[in-house]
């Protein structure tokens, strides 16, 4: 069946997983058993029907030899695939907006769900300097619309460590800065999200090569996602989770604890909002 016009394409996913799941267990197998005959795990399996992995092309044309559903897959896959987010990261900001739990590292900058609108327009412009206004604009838009997952008063749950670089590096001025760490330390009290601080005294550490993201779900197996420029690799292959969870667990272990870092996050905004411009 295809759902109404007008459902996002991650609403549309998961309708589209609930069909995959009715046809196979139709077909009297259990997703370890159609993951062997697709050749992936019955996780991936798992996490396709639970919506929060795309059903590639040539992936729905497997789906639908080995269901026999007529070519369902194959006909609805491509609409369900559409993202207003780029390629190599589509597919973790919408395993994210339905995440239970997200615990993220931050190497470098305020991440994507913490962000205020002037912090974010200062990183696209960054990113993409001979960019119009316009797409600037659109960016800025599709990045505060993911942050809106954060309007739930308790889920997901959001726990995030920022190296302190990210509270350092002047991202579009001072007083851009001293309402982004702001708009972090609010989120904190409000007990929106957890956060915590490593600071440059703790020296060399777990994830000193990157950020890295863990998402775990009701229905399906937990994800891990690493990305760098343009690229990014989305995950469920259980060994490489629970390697990243480990080194999320050590950067836990070495940062400050939440008291110390929301303290830390107010002292850099003061001194953020008292600073001199630049002439």
């Amino acid at each position: 069946m295809t759902g109404p016009k007008d459902l996002d394409p991650s609403s549309r996913r998961v309708m589209i997983g609930e069909e995959l799941r009715h046809a196979r267990e139709r077909a009297n197998l259990t997703q370890q058993a159609l993951g062997e005959l697709l050749f992936v795990s019955g996780s991936y399996v798992g996490q396709m029907e639970a919506g929060t992995r795309r059903i590639l092309p040539d992936m729905a044309v497997r789906l639908d030899e080995e269901l026999n559903t007529g070519g369902f897959f194959a006909r609805n896959c491509e609409r369900a695939n559409r993202s207003r987010f780029p390629d190599h990261f589509a597919e973790a900001a919408e395993a994210e907006a339905i995440a239970t739990a997200i615990r993220q590292y931050a190497a470098l900058l305020i991440p994507g769900l913490l962000q205020t609108r002037a912090y974010a327009e200062a990183v696209f412009h960054a990113y993409q300097p001979t960019a119009p206004d316009e797409r600037i604009d659109g960016l800025v838009a599709d990045r505060l619309a993911r942050a809106r997952l954060l309007d739930d008063p308790t889920t997901p749950l959001l726990w995030t460590v920022l190296d302190e670089a990210a509270l350092r590096r002047t991202v579009g001025g001072p007083r851009v800065m001293a309402e982004a760490l702001h708009h972090v330390a609010d989120l904190a009290r409000r007990h929106r999200a957890l956060v915590q601080v490593l600071p440059f005294a703790a020296g060399a550490h777990a994830s000193m090569q990157g950020p890295v993201k863990l998402m775990e779900f009701e229905n399906a197996p937990p994800l891990s996602f690493v990305d760098g420029p343009e690229t990014g690799r989305l995950t469920d292959d259980p060994a490489t989770v629970a390697r990243h969870t480990f080194t999320f667990n050590l950067l836990q272990a070495a940062a400050l604890s939440p008291r110390d870092s929301l303290a830390l996050l107010d002292s850099v905004a003061q001194d953020y909002a008292h600073e001199e411009p630049h002439p």
